[in-house]
């Protein structure tokens, strides 16, 4: 039985024992062989290259992010990211590769973010530098100006455009008088509570009005007819552009 084991080219068996030897037990009669068992090749690891089959970028070395990206110095940002995802769909799956093109593309976001912030800094130089510069009389007016918060100017340009349109929506049925008052109390009580003044409030409200209807009163006629609806009056025109005056009274004045 041994041999015939050993002789299968098949099979690979490693023998375990000295020698081959049979005992026998003569209380129980069981009879007691070798034990063989089955000898397990080697496997050998092949280390597969980094990224597998996927190409390689064949500017990773390249220094300058411009020409390792492919684009020109003076590309926008719409080019910039359009190059990046084209590269990394091109070469995705090697590590190596889409290190280098990320590391290109945010050194050129990275710069062009510091000139963004240089120009909006300079540009805030600049304009301080004319205000400086400028009259007397035109730095006296300025100080009575401010510009709010850009919710607020969005929320009260949203107001005076409701009125607008509601004073249009009912220029048929009559005069745009109620919305005007609406008007005329919205903008007295922003700048009462801008200055803590009410009379102040009050002076620059009228004020405001009257010069939004006397600047209506002698525009509009200008306009030619072809481009106002039939249905909009004299007055309407002219409570729409003291609605503008209005807007600019209690939102940009202090």
């Amino acid at each position: 039985m041994s041999s015939t084991s050993l002789s299968n080219p098949s099979l690979s068996i490693l023998f375990v024992g000295h020698k081959l030897r049979q005992n026998q037990n003569t209380k129980n009669g069981i009879y007691y062989f070798p034990v063989f068992r089955r000898h397990k090749s080697p496997r050998c690891a092949v280390d597969m290259p980094s990224g597998g089959n996927a190409p390689s970028f064949p500017r990773v070395r390249v220094w300058d992010p411009y020409k390792r990206l492919g684009i020109s110095p003076y590309a926008s940002e719409e080019e910039i990211w359009s190059a990046r995802n084209f590269l990394l769909q091109q070469y995705a799956g090697h590590e190596r590769s889409e290190e280098s093109i990320e590391a290109a593309f945010e050194k050129l976001l990275m710069a062009s973010f510091q000139h963004r912030k240089k120009t909006k800094i300079n540009l805030k130089s600049r304009l301080k530098k004319k205000v400086e510069e400028s009259p007397p009389w035109i730095k006296n007016l300025l100080n009575f100006v401010e510009l709010p918060p850009v919710e607020v100017i969005f929320r009260r340009l949203f107001l005076f455009a409701f009125m607008g349109g509601w004073s249009i929506m009912n220029s048929s049925e009559g005069g745009p008088a109620f919305q005007v008052a609406v008007s005329l109390a919205a903008c007295i009580y922003f700048l009462n509570e801008k200055t803590k003044s009410l009379g102040r409030a009050f002076v620059i409200g009228l004020g405001a009005l009257a010069t939004g209807w006397i600047c209506g009163s002698i525009f509009v006629p200008m306009i030619p007819t072809v481009l106002i609806h039939p249905t909009w009056t004299l007055e309407l025109l002219t409570s729409l552009v003291a609605y503008v005056f209005l807007f600019l009274a209690c939102t940009f004045l202090k």
